[in-house]
């Protein structure tokens, strides 16, 4: 069995007195799409800047392609930090062969590659504009072009869809599975639930620093003991409540409803039935992710706003000392 892509062993981070990362054990295998999952000042972040060298853990030890991620390892990686960091007063195109050149690619190869990829994402009309004169977008698009110009072995995506409307997230979703079909590893970490069950093979929830459940998410789906019911209806659905239902959520075709464990789901059905509804649908369906994740962790609420700018101060501080 080949090593993973990326190992953590009791990785520990903390800044000051606040612990962002507590006793992180993380196994990434080689040819995977896997998520590190959870809400805003998780530890997302700072996991990730740990495994490419930009923090040190405090304790525990990182392993990334078998081996200290060192400058030769950390090269084979494609790293798109949640923060963006383009050169706003440069002209697309030159910025783009200036990261190419700085990831050892030849110019006139560099430069061949950045204009492909501009034809592909629709910027070819924008490379001799500067960075600061595209939209948000726009400069999201550059810097993802940035991150994967070397074809590297191993992707690192920190939110790499935030300011992508929703046909540029589906094109850039797109391309990431092309380079997982080439066999690259993709690390994508994300707060967004849906958009993490609809691409990841495996999953690591985090939350409050600390890992909640990591494993294969089809196998995670399977061992969870909780029910989830599935309801399309017409009429009211003042039956829902009642016993065994921890709580429901209304669909455009009726409603999805988690029962409390070992809950039996047939009361529901006869529930609905004296109700006098009309059912198009009653089917028991493995639970989402976010429900999986609220479980285990309890509702995903961000780090409050003052939490979260002084652990970035303080992440800062500790990069300048690095």
């Amino acid at each position: 069995m080949s090593e993973p892509a990326i190992l953590l062993r009791g990785v520990v981070k903390d800044f000051g007195d606040l612990r962002a990362v507590s006793e992180l054990d993380l196994e990434v295998p080689r040819g995977s799409i896997y998520g590190l999952l959870g809400p805003n000042g998780s530890g997302k972040t700072t996991t990730i800047r740990m495994i490419m060298g930009i923090l040190e853990p405090d304790r525990g030890s990182i392993s990334l392609f078998g081996g200290d991620p060192n400058r030769s390892r950390r090269a084979r990686v494609g790293y798109l930090p949640e923060e963006r960091g383009l050169y706003r007063r440069m002209k697309v195109l030159e910025q783009l062969v200036f990261l190419g050149r700085l990831r050892g690619i030849p110019r006139g190869l560099a430069r061949e590659r950045s204009e492909e990829w501009l034809e592909r994402l629709g910027l070819d009309d924008r490379a001799d504009k500067r960075v600061e004169d595209l939209s948000k977008g726009m400069q999201q698009k550059v810097q993802f072009i940035g991150t994967v110009l070397h074809e590297p072995e191993l992707l690192i995506l920190d939110e790499p869809f935030s300011g992508l409307d929703p046909i540029n997230q589906d094109v850039l979703e797109s391309i990431v599975r092309e380079f997982h079909a080439r066999g690259a590893t993709i690390l994508f970490s994300t707060h967004l639930m849906e958009q993490a069950e609809r691409m990841c093979e495996s999953v690591c929830l985090i939350s409050g620093s600390k890992k909640v459940l990591d494993g294969d998410l089809r196998e995670l789906k399977r061992a969870e003991r909780m029910g989830v019911v599935v309801v399309d209806f017409e009429g009211g659905h003042e039956w829902v409540a009642g016993p065994g239902v921890e709580g429901f959520d209304e669909t455009p075709t009726g409603v999805r409803i988690r029962l409390l464990d070992d809950a039996d789901p047939q009361p529901i059905l006869e529930r609905a039935l004296r109700a006098g509804i009309r059912i198009g649908r009653f089917e028991v369906a493995q639970p989402r992710l976010h429900e999986i994740f609220v479980k285990h962790a309890g509702a995903p609420a961000d780090t409050p706003p003052e939490g979260l700018r002084r652990k970035r101060e303080l992440e800062a501080a500790s990069e300048g000392r690095s």
